[in-house]
């Protein structure tokens, strides 16, 4: 009875040592998440921004942007503003990559010209929003290590709790904890954690809507930053799949004919 207890043992372990770990946990979840939303093609939409200073007081920007699904590689985006005057034609082209550093570039019509984004200043803010540079990059897989976490509730929704750390250079964070919902496998709330590990912003994400049967998308997006007491609203609009896009919408010289 001894040896067959030893035997059975023996047999056991290495199957407790293949368990799955949290790091791994955490990897499958971002890899699921990631094949459910693949296959989009291109899209477009409009949108608005609401900025407000910690007083409260707001000012809005009305902007529309079309991406690219590039195969084996991040998406391309481009967003064009269209109100206020100020910032009327402004355009920003951002090439996501998932193993090396974006490529990014601003066009500023009162200039005439097209500004390269420092990979150094990714952690910058995008048009005076509390969304940086790399917020606005597709979120690639292997831009980041996990760790999950728990499972969780919020607001009455089953949700994974993972944890990501960026392993890119120049990122604005340590470690960044979402709150994914179990039954679409999209963000329902992200943390942002600055250099010193201290929480610096709170994104949350409401109003998703299915298309195409498949993908889902946010009508309104809330950043806060827990730091200046200044955040950022953006509304969605006007999704639409399957225009027809190609590489050559995506390139330097659509910065400057963007409309």
């Amino acid at each position: 009875m001894k040896n067959s207890l030893l035997i059975l043992l023996a047999v056991l372990l290495p199957l407790s040592a293949m368990a799955e770990t949290m790091e791994e946990k955490g990897l499958q979840i971002a890899q699921e998440a990631d094949r459910r939303d693949s296959g989009w093609g291109d899209q477009q939409s409009s949108l608005k921004m609401i900025l407000r200073n910690r007083h409260g007081q707001e000012s809005i920007r009305e902007m529309h942007n079309r991406s690219l699904e590039v195969e084996g590689d991040g998406d391309k985006t481009l967003i064009v503003f269209d109100r206020p005057r100020d910032v009327k034609g402004t355009a920003f082209l951002s090439f996501t990559h998932a193993t090396r550093p974006d490529d990014q570039w601003l066009y500023l019509p009162a200039l005439k010209r097209v500004k390269r984004i420092s990979s150094s200043n990714k952690s910058g803010p995008f048009m005076g929003s509390e969304f940086a540079y790399e917020d606005i990059s597709s979120q690639e897989v292997a831009k980041y290590k996990y760790k999950f976490l728990r499972d969780d509730k919020l607001e009455g929704r089953d949700v994974f709790v993972v944890e990501q750390y960026p392993q890119y250079k120049n990122s604005g964070y340590t470690r960044i904890i979402s709150w994914i919902a179990r039954d679409i496998y999209r963000p329902l709330k992200v943390e942002f954690y600055d250099r010193k590990n201290s929480l610096l912003k709170t994104l949350t994400y409401h109003e998703y809507k299915q298309y195409l049967n498949k993908y889902w998308r946010p009508a309104r997006m809330e950043m806060t930053n827990h730091q200046t007491g200044k955040s950022t609203t953006l509304i969605w609009k006007s999704y639409k799949f399957n225009n027809g896009f190609t590489a050559r919408d995506f390139d330097r010289n659509s910065l400057k004919r963007a409309r």
